[in-house]
């Protein structure tokens, strides 16, 4: 699946109707954004499960508010809406992939019970 522009007015319907989000959290001014880019686009190609998103930080300021952005790149990961990865910098291929991997194949109870939420 390819990469989808993530705004205030879709942010919702996108995470509420997908289990798993990836979203890249980037500017125009940001080299290691750019360098990042090629890398999220190729991922999200491999994965028609999960919705990978970029978010441009100077436009969404009101999602970069939402999700305490500090630095850029961040990458936040939701499953069943819930913010169950985070990592400000550079990630390589191999590393979003093996993220990517590991969050589709650890149950959410696992998850929800290292995050400390109970249902």
């Amino acid at each position: 699946m390819a990469t989808v522009n993530i705004e205030d007015a879709n942010f919702r319907d996108t995470y509420q109707n997908n289990e798993i989000v990836v979203l890249d959290f980037w500017a125009q001014w940001c080299g290691p954004c750019h360098q990042f880019a090629p890398i999220f686009e190729e991922v999200s190609e491999m994965y028609d499960d999960v919705v990978f998103g970029k978010v441009n930080s100077e436009e969404e300021q009101k999602l970069s508010s939402y999700f305490g952005i500090r630095s850029i790149p961040t990458i936040i990961v939701l499953r069943e809406e819930i913010e169950v990865f985070r990592h400000s910098g550079f990630l390589g291929e191999k590393e979003l992939k093996g993220l990517i991997d590991q969050i589709k194949s650890t149950p959410m109870a696992e998850i929800k019970t290292k995050l400390g939420i109970v249902d």
